[in-house]
């Protein structure tokens, strides 16, 4: 489905312009060419207006940032709407909560153009048109969720808004919002196929196992654990498809093994044709990077265990604060650069990352990717990234490697947290969730294997932060843990390369709980839309 859904992407570009010239987000352009009984002629041409929907899902940009919003990823250079957040400094008017608050509208309003046209075309396949109806209401629920997550209570609607609507409608409470996903998601997933029983040329599209992941996502949230375990039990047992753990953790993030049976669901991209660049920023910049966009904190660092299952700072892990790197948790050394680390290229070479001040000069070479203090081109952490970097990409980090939004392994945690919570953890669970995530990661030891006694709630969240690491996902878990109060306050940290050899400290971080659970209602769309209330503290 990749390049067949990229190929009509294309020509749907032109022809949907017209939805995003209007100036209230929710009725976003007059769709009198749109619907015209000229356009509907073709099963080719319901495909084109489906991709659109799909690219307007969700995109890179997105898939980063809302890590950059949480304790695991520091922003590291200019007043960016993500230091203006962290910092506790947000208004109403900032672009981050406009331009969410647009794109998902922009891909709702495209999902009911569809619904509400595809039947004017005669000769369409009935089975492929009640799927693809299916696939554009997944996108309709997952926009909504996307919102409700981030907004609150948001205008709900199921069908295309007319201007006056859409200049006084009101928001709808996030409970009916979440009713209304949870409704759609039920009633479609009968009407998809899981993923084995859709030919090659169309992976990528919506299953059913995608269709229950988001629903399990939405009893998370909300810490509904009964039916987060039941959902994701029958995940776990092959009634949504035929799901299992990637053997390889490093592999899983590579472009040779795109579709394998951990992704649920992903973003799809191409070289030349559909790309994103975000690393660009956040490699070192001797092995193709730019500058220091965002890196990983001393907090995300730290949590990651040692080799024998212990945290470190409990006793008998053996961590060596001088020697900070080693026997550490496998997975590791393959999200965050650190000082030393052997960077492998696209071509195989190695070469060495030289990160401490002054150590390129001991080893006589010459890079720039040693820190230097707040504000420059090299990292303000002592860190960079490797998850998610695409060794296929040409110069300028333009990469085709899809972008994993669902997979097998957060099942699992979900699962064993889920349990863990209605307090029926025990060996079995664990067994059949943590422990082969643990050996597919390359632990060996009988300590980090084996069923903990103790400590288990602040283990299985470790786990699902350094097993999820940049993949998007953190923010909403300090959410709904609430630990967002207390590791999105105070000072981040860098590695300890400070110029009095301790810690770096970073620009210190503010949460309002009383205000930055939610973001701002656009101060641009209640300025037409006086029916649009604001959030707590804004």
């Amino acid at each position: 489905m990749k390049n067949r859904i990229l190929k009509y992407y294309a020509g749907a570009v032109g022809l949907l312009l017209i939805l995003f010239s209007s100036c209230n987000d929710l009725d976003l352009a007059p769709t009198n060419k749109f619907t015209d009984l000229n356009y509907w002629t073709s099963t080719e041409k319901a495909s084109a207006v489906l991709s659109m929907g799909y690219s307007q899902m969700f995109g890179a940009e997105q898939f980063f940032v809302n890590e950059r919003l949480s304790d695991n990823l520091y922003e590291g250079r200019g007043n960016t709407n993500e230091k203006m957040i962290t910092s506790g400094q947000a208004l109403p008017s900032l672009t981050r909560f406009s331009d969410e608050w647009k794109k998902c509208y922009e891909g709702i309003k495209t999902c009911h153009i569809f619904l509400e046209n595809v039947d004017r075309i005669s000769d369409m396949d009935e089975a492929l048109k009640t799927r693809m109806k299916a696939e554009a209401r997944f996108i309709r629920a997952y926009l909504f969720f996307r919102l409700t997550s981030h907004f609150g209570d948001v205008p709900l609607f199921d069908k295309d808004v007319t201007m006056q609507e859409a200049n006084t409608i009101a928001r709808s409470p996030k409970s009916e919002v979440v009713d209304f996903v949870r409704k759609e998601l039920n009633e479609i997933v009968s009407l998809l196929p899981t993923k084995q029983e859709y030919a090659e040329k169309d992976n990528g599209r919506v299953t059913k196992g995608a269709v229950m992941t988001l629903l399990a996502r939405t009893y998370l949230y909300e810490n509904d654990w009964a039916n987060v375990a039941s959902v994701c039990e029958k995940i776990m047992n092959g009634e949504y498809g035929r799901y299992e753990l990637f053997p390889d953790y490093e592999g899983l993030f590579l472009p040779q093994n795109e579709y394998n049976n951990e992704v649920i669901f992903d973003l799809g991209y191409v070289l030349t044709l559909r790309t994103w660049s975000e690393y660009y920023d956040a490699i070192p910049l001797s092995v193709g990077g730019r500058i220091h966009g965002f890196a990983p904190t001393q907090e995300l660092v730290d949590d990651y265990v040692m080799k024998n299952g212990k945290g470190i700072k409990e006793e008998g892990s053996l961590y060596n604060e001088d020697d900070p790197y080693v026997n550490r948790d496998p997975r590791f050394e393959k999200t965050i650069v650190y000082h030393g680390y052997q960077w492998e290229k696209g071509d195989g070479t190695v070469s060495t990352v030289y990160i401490k001040p002054g150590s390129s000069a001991e080893a006589g070479v010459s890079n720039l990717d040693e820190y230097a203090g707040p504000g420059q081109n090299a990292t303000a952490t002592g860190y960079y990234l490797r998850k998610y970097f695409d060794p296929t990409a040409p110069a300028g980090m333009a990469a085709g490697l899809n972008l994993i939004l669902m997979r097998y392994a957060d099942i699992l945690l979900m699962y064993a947290e889920a349990k863990y919570e209605l307090g029926q953890m025990n060996e079995e669970v664990w067994n059949k969730t943590i422990r082969p995530i643990r050996q597919r990661a390359g632990f060996t030891d009988a300590s980090a294997l084996d069923y903990p006694s103790s400590d288990l709630q602040n283990i299985i969240r470790r786990e699902r932060r350094c097993e999820l690491a940049v993949e998007g996902v953190r923010l909403f878990d300090i959410r709904r843990w609430k630990t967002i109060e207390t590791v999105m306050n105070g000072t981040p940290h860098g590695a300890k390369f400070a110029a009095d050899n301790t810690y770096i400290r970073l620009d210190a971080r503010r949460f309002d709980s009383g205000r930055d659970y939610l973001f701002a209602v656009p101060q641009s769309q209640r300025d037409i839309n006086s029916n649009l209330t604001q959030n707590p503290g804004y």
